[in-house]
């Protein structure tokens, strides 16, 4: 029995020493543009979300969901966000493919995070992933804006359709369904 656990207890450390010296010698491919392995993608999903579970406060949005508080998100995240995940148009972000992990084109695949969750993301960003902490750049009040606009990206107040339409030429209720169809939702494990 006790070289059964000595045998383990070696396999283990010999693993985590070879994980070592194939990072340390240069032997991972970094290229943002490479298509991951799928076991890689399935790692680092769940852990991303095990660390948010773990960490993220579960905090209730201050601001009330109101059409404006809406709008204003919808204007922060016009501005800062729709670079990397897609714009208000319908057109994918032109970075899509261009970021390892490629960032979720929201608009066109909603997140089905809780408000907590997103808010989290927001506030101290995504290591690894090119997401900043917008706690440095935007104020507590609109990253709770951004962070209600994107919780109901599929269930908006007429109202707030209406002024994406008016500034975007295109609203939700026009895409409605074939999101999906042309990108496969967005996983998540919550």
């Amino acid at each position: 029995m006790r070289f059964f656990i000595l045998g383990i207890i070696v396999t283990i450390v010999v693993a985590f020493v070879a994980a070592i010296a194939i990072a340390q010698f240069g032997l991972l491919p970094t290229s943002a543009a490479a298509t991951p392995p799928a076991f890689e993608t399935r790692i680092a999903g769940n852990a991303l979300d095990a660390s948010m579970d773990r960490h993220a406060p579960r905090v209730n949005n201050p601001l009330p969901a109101s059409d404006q508080n809406l709008i204003d998100g919808m204007q922060v995240y016009d501005m800062n966000c729709a670079v990397c995940h897609g714009s208000l148009d319908y057109k994918p972000s032109l970075l899509e493919h261009s970021m390892y992990p490629p960032p979720p084109q929201i608009v066109m695949e909603p997140l089905d995070d809780p408000e907590w969750h997103l808010y989290y993301a927001i506030r101290t960003g995504v290591r690894y992933t090119g997401m900043p902490a917008w706690s440095k750049a935007l104020s507590e009040q609109d990253m709770w804006k951004v962070t209600a606009f994107l919780s109901r990206l599929e269930k908006l107040p007429p109202a707030v359709q209406e002024h994406w339409k008016k500034v975007y030429g295109t609203s939700p209720e026009e895409h409605h369904g074939e999101e999906h169809e042309q990108h496969g939702a967005h996983e998540h494990h919550d």
